[in-house]
């Protein structure tokens, strides 16, 4: 009986897109069978200590305690305001403005995104999120606008320590940007060939030049009479 490989499982957090490294791992090995879903919001790192996720997409921070953690990207912040509202023309907000409006809120676990970007749209306040997840819950009716000196959102791929095989390391070397030709199988490149020519001078500028021999007060040249 053949044992099938193992699976790959992708876990991403919500807004964050993985096709293009999914892709270029499936061009390079058709052969392998690779899992990717969505992780709930603040469910990155749960979903590897419970075996569901191989490696995990996640927003920081994050308990990084027996996990790889490799930051990938930053994601600025925008503001979430209705539509018809006085804010919706501007192209940015400065941060301190930001911090002035008493209404502004922040996601959470107790309250879905999707729920929270409906308030919004219903004249309920605005809401702070990371770009990405404005994007993915993008209404007609609501407005997502550029936060300035905002901190960014980090986004990491992490896994379990104990777990770092070499399909992960060769998975994450794909999202790093290492191409197929400099993977960890080959990681040193070929010397450059030098040609001949090159080389000669190379060791004649090397080779210490002898002072003329001295004979009688005068200079005479080794080799002439």
């Amino acid at each position: 009986m053949t044992l099938a490989p193992p699976a790959l499982r992708i876990a991403f957090a919500p807004g964050v897109t993985v096709g293009k490294w999914t892709r270029r791992w499936q061009e390079r090995h058709p052969e392998l069978p690779l899992e990717v879903f969505p992780a709930e919001e603040g469910e990155g790192v749960v979903v590897l200590a419970d075996g569901r996720a191989t490696l995990s997409f996640v927003r920081l921070p994050v308990d990084r305690e027996g996990l790889s953690v490799i930051r990938l990207y930053g994601e600025i912040a925008v503001l979430v305001v209705p539509r018809d509202s006085d804010l919706a023309g501007l192209e940015s907000l400065p941060e301190a403005r930001v911090a002035e409006l008493l209404k502004v809120a922040t996601y959470s676990p107790e309250r879905p995104v999707k729920d929270a970007v409906a308030l919004v749209a219903a004249g309920v306040g605005f809401l702070r999120l990371p770009h990405s997840l404005a994007r993915l819950h993008a209404r007609k009716d609501v407005v997502a606008i550029p936060i300035e000196g905002a901190d960014e959102t980090d986004i990491a791929i992490c896994w379990r320590q104990d777990e770092t095989t070499e399909l992960v390391e060769e998975f994450v070397g794909i999202v790093r940007g290492r191409t197929e030709a400099s993977s960890r199988a080959n990681p040193t490149p070929p010397t450059p060939k030098v040609r001949p020519a090159k080389v000669a001078k190379k060791r004649a500028a090397k080779t210490p030049q002898k002072p003329p021999r001295r004979t009688g007060g005068k200079t005479k040249k080794r080799g002439s009479r």
